[in-house]
Formats: structure tokens, C-alpha cells, sequence
């Protein structure tokens, strides 16, 4: 681990990084073979990578060795340190709070592994996990992994039809779901809607038992012989199950994709190499110590929250941290009171968290102690320049570096950052690539490499330990998905622009390109251009069908408050700041924008409204605001009209 570093700004890469950076490259087989040493391995990997971007694709970590994951989140460090707290959780109501040590999270953890035993679950069956941010989340995730069962987290927002079209793909035996769950002020009903779920899967359904957590100890309906209560059947078992030995290969979870367009992707991560990865830039990224209070807020049905919130912190014997609640609910300034209480030492969210806190007054945040942070993190986007700067001066009172990290639900773990205490963060920069990411520029038509500073497509040349193996049942797919657009090579479908000093910085999906009268613009420009107007919290331009130009440019911004921002103010900024030839068709000032729960703004959604294509919006359950749609589409026609 690191040693603490000071609250001063680096100048330059340390030599430490430089060196792992080289070593990476010089010998990568050694490198990760040394990686492997972070795990307890039943049987120690002889061989690192045996994986192949040509042909049918093959992705492949530590293959002959053999593990598992849950006893190396766990059982370690209970032999080591029983006593020390694992995972702090706190309900959205005063007082709700659960602390556990690893002694007592291993108990809770073997007595759900057995009842999933007891109930039939097999290594390579699927169970279904539809749980809120509590603690019976966590504790199902590594039940899981400890009979050698592959997890499927489902999020709590999904529509009944959402869920169905997961439980069918995933042939789920087993769901673990809430009864009630909470979201400030509303009330979701999680087990009336995985009922429905249930019914629409139809004679598809695999499901045999429903286990249903209490969280607010609502009654809810209960189907006899399949459904079962949680809390019932787990005092049955006792506090000890000898766990699976996998191998290193063997899948640990899918993770479904949003699906913008299309069926959703289970993406398939495996054991292994998932969980060095895991360990690894929990680590690097961090600057980790062993007394952190590890906070990161992504909810544990997206793959930040199973690589963060779980997997990387809890192999490293790390606390974490699980806060059910908004961010400002039920008033302003709730997260920061969290980060106070519990000592929080690392706060990894998004810049949606980020910007919205930014509208609040300044008071919020600096009525707040916040001594205790010592490193910021974000993911779900590229973090603006405004914002980073924000966020590094006001929370972490320009003395914590702040890390925006750039990677994928297919990446299993981040790739380009700038990791705390050893790369500089530069405002609104992804940074670097991490020791052993062979991250490359391709350019699209000629698919030679971009070499020094450029523009390009953002490709992998090798494969990494956290790279997902494969989509479930469709291998097909995962192959036509990442590897035909530049063969040979993993295409992240992100385009980006490297410095001269090797920074890259994320110019968006290469689909977020606009052609506009043959100006290529990447749309992250100008929003970037856009967020310099003070008055703006936040916006998206996405590209419409235009007769003359090809494409138009139409944005989307939303105002720090309500009637304070100048359509004309925003032009003004993407000219000065891009050109006038990149001057929007139209600009819609809205309330909010359509986001992912994990805090990811849907342009897709964006694109069809500024287009008036209203069929086929897809489901909307996945967004944090559904409302929000409606809102747009309204103002849109009214705009148009």
C-alpha cells in the first residue's frame, strides 16, 4: 500500500508509476503472474494470459488456476483481523445503521450460502439478486460466489417486463428480492414487481424460490412453496460453509448492460482474473490504506458497485461503506453528514452527484467538516473542467486529489486515470492508462495506429485481467460487438484525444460524432464549450437529421436556476469555444436530463425527442427520473410548434 501523501499538487508521474508502467510492458506475463499474488489460490496459476483478439476471440486469465472469491474477500481476513469493521450501513432514516466486522459479515454469508444449497443451488446456476443498497446485497453476492453460483444483480427501477427479459436470458433459479423498498419519499415495490416479472417470464421461468428481505417489514403477497422468507430461512443454517474451489475461468456474474438499443448484454465476467483486476485498481487508483473507510455511492446492480462497493475493497480488507438514501434527501447535504460520521477516507461517485450538488448553496458543503477525505474519485462520464474543479476545492478543500476514472461495464475495472498521489490530475482529462492497459488511438478508415498526439478510436491491443470473457449464450455477439470495428484489437466505442504528454481525454461515443456540413464534432466539446456559462449545471448535444447540413447540433442544458439562463448566452459559449459553424439548431433549457441510476445521461433518449421520433423510446424504468421524458418531449413540441 501507499503512504499517505501530502496535501500538496504533484508535478509529475512518480517514478514508482513510471516504473510498474515499464514493467507492465517489458514482461507482461510476469507482471501479472506477480498480480496473482494479491489472491489465496487453491491451486497458483502457472500462466497469466492465454487470451486472442484474432479469430473467434478468446479471453482467458490464470486459466489452470483455482480459487475462490468469496473466501478471499472473507476468510483471510477473518483469520487475520476478525474484528476490524467491513461494511458500515446506514438506512435514509435517523438512526438506521448496521456495522459489520468481517467475523460477523463471514457468518451471514455462509448462513445464506447454505440455505441457497439447502434450496438446490448449484455451482453454475444463476441467482437473481433485486435487493436496494443494504447490507443483504452484499452478504448475496459472496453467498454466491461462495457455492460457486453465478449472480445476477438486477436494479431495484426495473420495469416487471425488464426483469423478465434478465430472468429468462439468465435462466435464474433463485431470486432474492426486497419486499418494500425506499427511495426518499417514495416506496418501491419490489416484490409485487418481480411477481409480475415472474408471471410475464411464463413457462420460460426457471425461478423455483423467491426469498424475500424485510427492509421495512411490509406485508407483501407470498406465494406458498415459493416464496420464502430471508430472514427465516437463513437462522436455520449455521455460520460455516466450506466454500467451492472454482476455477479461474468459471464465470462469477453477469452483468446485463443497460441496452440502449437491442436486447440487453450479459456481459460475463469470470474469477480470477476479475478479482485481481479488482484488488488491483482498487489499490493503484486509490492510493488505498488499510484503514480506509472506502465510500463509493454507485448502487451494487451496476458494475462500479461490484467493483468498488464489494469486490476490489473487501479482497483488500478495506471498510465499506453502504448508504441507502439520496444524496439531498431530506435535505441538502445529506452525503456530506454521511462522509462526517462514518470518517469516510475515499468518496467515489458521479458527476451528476457532482453538478447537482453544485446547484445547491455553497453553504451546504462548507458548513461540513469533510476532514476526513483524503481521496475523490468519479465515474459513469467524462467529469467537466468546472466541475472537477469544484469538486476537488469545495469537498475536498483543494487538499485531495480527485481521480476521474475512464472504463466500462465490459472492462470490469478502470483503465485511464489518474491514479491518487502518482499521476496529476488535469481538469476534465480521463489521464492515464494504467500500468499493463496497452491503450491505443486507431484511426477509423485507415485503422493505422495514432501515434504521439492525435485523435483516433480508444482500442485495447491486449487484453487485461478484469476483461469480461464473453456475453452469455451469444459469443457471436461479444465478438461483432468489440473486435470487427478494428480487428485484432478490443474497440471500447469510444473515440479520444491524447496529448503530447500522453493524457488522453474521452471526446465521447463515437456514435456522439456529428457531421455537420462535414465539421466532425464530437459532442463532449461542446458541452465542454457549454459549461463555461456559470449559469449551467449540465447539458447534452446530440445530433438530428437536417435537409441541408446532413446534421444539426440541438442541446439540451440545464440551469443552475430556474429562469437564469440565455439560450443566446449558450451559443455565444460553443462559439467562442468551438467555432460558429458548431452552433446549435435549437436549444431546449429543461429541468434535468434523462439519466441511468448509475448516473449516466441516456442521448439516445435525447436524439429521438430533438427528432421527433417518438416510437420505439424503449424501457424507462432504468432512469433515475422517468417523469423527465415526458417533461422534454412536452417542451420539445411545444418548442417546434
Amino acid at each position: 500500500m501507499e503512504d499517505m501523501f501530502p496535501c500538496t499538487a504533484e508535478a509529475a508521474v512518480s517514478d514508482r508509476y513510471l516504473d510498474q508502467v515499464q514493467r507492465a510492458q517489458r514482461d507482461p506475463e510476469h507482471f501479472w503472474l506477480s498480480q496473482a499474488r494479491r489472491l489465496v489460490w487453491h491451486k497458483t496459476p502457472s500462466q497469466a494470459c492465454r487470451s486472442d483478439f484474432g479469430g473467434d476471440v478468446r479471453i482467458a486469465w490464470y486459466e489452470d488456476g483455482q480459487l475462490n472469491v468469496a473466501e478471499n474477500c472473507l476468510d483471510r481476513h477473518v483469520l487475520n483481523q476478525p474484528d476490524k469493521v467491513a461494511l458500515i450501513w446506514e438506512g435514509q432514516e435517523a438512526g438506521q445503521k448496521a456495522v459489520l466486522t468481517y467475523r460477523e459479515l463471514h457468518a451471514q454469508v455462509c448462513r445464506l450460502a447454505n440455505t441457497l444449497r439447502r434450496l438446490g443451488v448449484g455451482r453454475g446456476d444463476r441467482v437473481a439478486i433485486h435487493l436496494p443498497m443494504v447490507a443483504e446485497g452484499v452478504v448475496s453476492m459472496l453467498a454466491c460466489a461462495r457455492i460457486g453460483a453465478i449472480h445476477v444483480v438486477l436494479f431495484g427501477g426495473f420495469s416487471a417486463e425488464g426483469l423478465a427479459e434478465r430472468l429468462v436470458d439468465s435462466g435464474a433459479v433463485v431470486v432474492i428480492t426486497a419486499d418494500v423498498a425506499r427511495r426518499g419519499a417514495k416506496a418501491i415495490p419490489s416484490k409485487v414487481t418481480m411477481d409480475e416479472a415472474l408471471q410475464a417470464c411464463g413457462s420460460a421461468c426457471a425461478v423455483r424460490h423467491v426469498l424475500v428481505v424485510p427492509v421495512t417489514g411490509t406485508d407483501v403477497p407470498m406465494q406458498p412453496g415459493r416464496d420464502l422468507s430471508y430472514a427465516a430461512e437463513v437462522a436455520m443454517e449455521i455460520p460455516d460453509c466450506p466454500p467451492e474451489v472454482m476455477n479461474a475461468c468459471d464465470p462469477l456474474f453477469l452483468m446485463y448492460t443497460s441496452g440502449s438499443t437491442g436486447r440487453p448484454k450479459g456481459v460475463v465476467h469470470g474469477t480470477g482474473g476479475y478479482l485481481v483486476w479488482a484488488s488491483y485498481t482498487h489499490e493503484v487508483v486509490f492510493a488505498a490504506q488499510p484503514n480506509d473507510v472506502f465510500w463509493c455511492t454507485a448502487d451494487t446492480s451496476w458494475i462500479t458497485g461490484h467493483t468498488y462497493v464489494v469486490y476490489g475493497p473487501l479482497c483488500n480488507g478495506a471498510t465499506i461503506l453502504i448508504y441507502e438514501g439520496l444524496p439531498s434527501w431530506p435535505e441538502p447535504g445529506r452525503w456530506w453528514d454521511v462522509i462526517d460520521r462514518n470518517n469516510v477516507s475515499v468518496f467515489y461517485t458521479s458527476p451528476t452527484v457532482v453538478r447537482a450538488a453544485m446547484r445547491e448553496d455553497a453553504d451546504v458543503v462548507r458548513s461540513r467538516s469533510l476532514a476526513s477525505l483524503r481521496v475523490l474519485g468519479t465515474v459513469g462520464e467524462p467529469i467537466s473542467p468546472e466541475a472537477w474543479q469544484w469538486f476537488h476545492d469545495e469537498v475536498g478543500r483543494k487538499c485531495c486529489p480527485v481521480v476521474d476514472t475512464w472504463w466500462q461495464t465490459e472492462t470490469g475495472g478502470v483503465m485511464i486515470t489518474a491514479s491518487a498521489g502518482q499521476v496529476p490530475g488535469k481538469p476534465g482529462a480521463a489521464g492515464l492508462p494504467l500500468p499493463g492497459v496497452e491503450a491505443v488511438l486507431v484511426e477509423a478508415q485507415t485503422q493505422t495506429e495514432v501515434t504521439g498526439a492525435g485523435d483516433g478510436l480508444l482500442c485495447m491491443n491486449r487484453s487485461w485481467p478484469g476483461q469480461a470473457m464473453t456475453l452469455w449464450q451469444d459469443h457471436a455477439r461479444f465478438r461483432q460487438t468489440y473486435f470487427t470495428t478494428c480487428p485484432g484489437r478490443y474497440f471500447s466505442g469510444d473515440g479520444a484525444r491524447r496529448e503530447a504528454d500522453g493524457y488522453v481525454w474521452i471526446t465521447g461515443r463515437v456514435d456522439d460524432v456529428v457531421n455537420v456540413s462535414g465539421h466532425r464534432i464530437g459532442t463532449a466539446e461542446i458541452e465542454d464549450a457549454v459549461a463555461t456559462d456559470a449559469e449551467v449545471v449540465e447539458s447534452a448535444a446530440v445530433g438530428v437529421p437536417h435537409d441541408l447540413k446532413g446534421q444539426g447540433l440541438v442541446v439540451f442544458v440545464v440551469p443552475r436556476r430556474e429562469g437564469s439562463l440565455d439560450p443566446a448566452a449558450v451559443r455565444r459559449a460553443i462559439a467562442d469555444g468551438v467555432g460558429r459553424y458548431a452552433v446549435p439548431e435549437q436549444i431546449y433549457v429543461v429541468r434535468d436530463l434523462p439519466k441511468t441510476r448509475s448516473g449516466k445521461i441516456v442521448r439516445r433518449l435525447l436524439r429521438k425527442i430533438a427528432a421527433h421520433d417518438l416510437d420505439n423510446l424503449g424501457d424507462l424504468s432504468t432512469l433515475s427520473d422517468p417523469d423527465i421524458v415526458h417533461e422534454i418531449m412536452v417542451q420539445v413540441a411545444g418548442q417546434a410548434g
